[in-house]
């Protein structure tokens, strides 16, 4: 066993997203390319020497691979001890936890969340801070600093260590402990939910579907739902991690989870129905004939929290991202708690966990979550949904129908262009960006702004800036427009135009969302010149 310092040279292009580095996986297996940016994590983050970290990834292709040699390094930059879920597996909320819970260093989570995964899909590569949450920006843009700079990087040569078994071992002098990754997740759930109430529930002969869809969660969902809550054999799905995701995009909506929507929209459809994606940290919450929106999801976690035992005191705060609806700032008002707006990016969220000013937090892209971990939460979302109605013994649509007739119903959906032209979406945006000072008073679609802005936050805890989070129209009726462009895909750009509509009428609360949201709909094309700019006739997605 040799440790070798290789001459390298700095590779263009490795500055981490909102959630790592993400690029097809053909780029990450380039001569240099995963190791000059591992090192670079090392280094941007005050070396390796002596630290203990956690790894594991979704299982997408390339996965296995990548452990080999991001263990490799870690021993060779003088890491005390990495502990690594089995076969190199571990869901993201369950990577968090188990830094949280073991007091590491940090860890480094081999994902590209909900993208494709393949020979030629995507890959990724994230770093989590010691507080089990996403890098914030001060780190991640120091380790991007260490890319531009690299001329080295340090790797043991030795035989692969074998994942497949449970155990400690050693690689030049650093400890590697294999451990199973359900088991630490499985033990907080247990402390979060009424799992006594979830087996009455499924006792009484409720019914659900979960689609693991061929990503990391079905391990985790069979071990809970079935084996531990009691639901049926068969209720997991696609419970098997694929390295390419069965050939499926493994993100939940109803576009990819089509085939859980036609269940759950048919004659023979369960009570329930859920999904998550790749690595673990979304879903998608869907009733009998019912389907749930992200962000009406997390308001109405918010507004049943106390039924659940974990956060049967109240909550302290909420927080979401700021394309979210403004659903969950109703709930907040009524509960006299507040309600911060951040922007997209999980990592925003970790000061206000850390200081105590929020519980619950989520995003529109079907991220939900609370402190019980640093990163957003697929499977806990569906413990939350379970607990509740095994509580108010209601079925999902009842549920939401009591929600917006006490809160309103704030009509709300998002419809992505995928694969832009990225000068085509970024003239769009400056052109939007430029006409800022003029809309407010304009009336389009009938409908008069009333602001209109380009997002800046201020971090109240630790007083730093964010700015250009995406363009916001504001209507006198509630209604919002908000275009961004986002920071997940691999190629091109994506615009995300957010539509919302606020709705107190109780007799239009039961409107299809597209229907509702036309006028908004026929504005953001109008305002953005989306078919002009773009080439697009029509959204890739609608969700």
């Amino acid at each position: 066993m040799t440790r070798y310092v290789v001459a390298t040279t700095p590779i263009d292009g490795q500055k981490p997203g909102t959630s790592g580095l993400r690029k097809k996986t053909p780029v990450f297996m380039q001569p240099h390319y995963l190791e000059n940016f591992v090192q670079a994590v090392f280094n941007g983050t005050g070396g390796a020497e002596g630290k203990t970290y956690v790894l594991g990834g979704d299982g997408r292709y390339f996965n296995d691979r990548a452990a080999q040699v991001i263990l490799r390094m870690a021993a060779a930059n003088g890491a005390k001890k990495v502990i690594v879920g089995q076969n190199a597996l571990l869901s993201t909320p369950a990577a968090s936890n188990l830094i949280r819970r073991r007091q590491t260093d940090g860890g480094i989570i081999m994902s590209a969340s909900h993208n494709p995964g393949g020979p030629t899909e995507d890959f990724g590569v994230k770093f989590n801070t010691a507080n089990g949450g996403p890098a914030p920006e001060a780190v991640t843009e120091a380790i991007f600093e260490q890319t531009k700079t690299l001329s080295e990087y340090a790797i043991c040569e030795a035989q692969d260590v074998d994942l497949s078994k449970l155990g400690v071992t050693t690689l030049f002098g650093m400890e590697i402990e294999v451990v199973d990754p359900v088991v630490d997740y499985h033990l907080m759930m247990e402390e979060i939910f009424d799992f006594e109430a979830i087996r009455d529930l499924f006792a009484s002969g409720f019914t659900m579907r979960f689609d693991a869809m061929h990503a990391v969660t079905g391990p985790y969902a069979k071990a809970i739902l079935e084996g531990s809550l009691g639901a049926p054999e068969g209720s997991v799905v696609n419970a098997v991690p694929s390295p390419n995701f069965g050939g499926g995009h493994p993100d939940p909506n109803p576009i990819w989870a089509k085939p859980l929507m036609d269940l759950m929209f048919s004659c023979d459809a369960p009570d329930f129905g859920a999904a998550s994606d790749g690595d673990g940290d979304r879903n998608m919450i869907v009733g009998r004939h019912t389907y749930v929106t992200p962000s009406d999801s997390l308001a109405v976690l918010a507004a049943n929290a106390t039924l659940v035992p974990g956060y049967k005191d109240g909550l302290k705060g909420v927080a979401r991202s700021m394309p979210t609806s403004r659903a969950l700032d109703r709930v907040a008002e009524t509960l006299g708690i507040p309600c911060y707006e951040t922007p997209t990016g999980w990592k925003f969220f970790g000061n206000l966990l850390d200081a105590g000013r929020a519980t619950l937090c989520g995003e529109e892209s079907a991220g939900t979550g609370s402190d019980h971990v640093r990163e957003k939460d697929g499977l806990w979302a569906v413990l939350f949904w379970l607990n509740v109605l095994a509580v108010r013994q209601q079925s999902v649509a009842e549920v939401m129908a009591e929600h917006w007739a006490k809160f309103g119903r704030n009509y709300y959906s998002r419809h992505d262009f995928e694969a832009v032209d990225s000068d085509a979406a970024n003239g769009l945006m400056e052109a939007l960006r430029n006409r800022l000072p003029n809309q407010p008073g304009r009336v389009v679609e009938g409908m008069t702004i009333e602001a209109a802005d380009e997002f800046a936050y201020d971090d109240p805890v630790d007083g730093s800036r964010s700015e250009h989070q995406g363009i916001r129209i504001m209507f006198k009726d509630g209604g919002r427009i908000v275009f961004r462009l986002s920071g997940t895909g691999t190629e091109g750009a994506t615009l995300r135009v957010y539509l919302e509509k606020v709705e107190t009428n109780v007799a239009a609360l039961q409107d299809n969302p597209q229907n509702a949201l036309s006028g908004i709909i026929a504005a953001a094309e109008k305002l953005a010149e989306i078919r002009q700019r773009t080439g697009r006739d029509a959204p890739d997605v609608i969700t």
